[in-house]
């Protein structure tokens, strides 16, 4: 009996121990308000590069998405009129894809009538700058200052509006 309890605090000692290790790590990976935006560079879909510094003095949209993401796809109108509306208030949106396949993000693209830069990382979750962002689930957005900095984490449309505004 007192061996079974002896093991059972064991047990429980472990998972407790694996519970707090998961929260420190994700909590480690997590951008903050304020945090200086990792620069990201991936292929746009004309085929060159286009990195975040590129927008350096812009508000920046980073809205990571993919083309089988339901929610991400009816979220896609909502930001090309947000775009559209604001463009020439130096803002961008920047769609980054986790699509693993090209076709499926062009198409997507296309069929959702998007003009903003579109880049892609067919790396999916494994990609170095969903890590660096911490995204862990789609839709997934970081609004960036014209200093590079986050300003806001999965902003609503109203709060990017009040953000660009000011």
């Amino acid at each position: 009996m007192i061996r079974q309890m002896n093991r059972r605090n064991i047990y429980k000692s472990i998972v407790i121990l694996l519970i707090n290790i998961c929260f420190v790590s994700i909590g480690n990976s997590q951008l903050k308000i304020g945090d200086q935006a990792p620069d990201l560079v991936l292929k746009g879909i004309n085929g060159g590069n286009i990195q975040l510094s590129d927008f350096k003095g812009k508000v920046v949209l980073i809205d990571f998405w993919a083309s089988w993401c339901a929610p991400c796809r009816k979220a896609n109108p909502k930001l090309e009129n947000l775009y559209q509306k604001y463009k020439s208030n130096d803002f961008i949106v920047l769609g980054v894809s986790l699509d693993s396949k090209e076709t499926s993000w062009k198409s997507a693209v296309k069929k959702d009538k998007l003009t903003y830069p579109q880049v892609i990382d067919t790396k999916n979750w494994n990609s170095k700058i969903v890590q660096a962002y911490g995204v862990d689930n789609l839709p997934a957005s970081f609004l960036i200052s014209k200093m590079g900095e986050i300003m806001g984490l999965n902003p609503t449309i109203a709060q990017i509006e009040e953000s660009l505004n000011r």
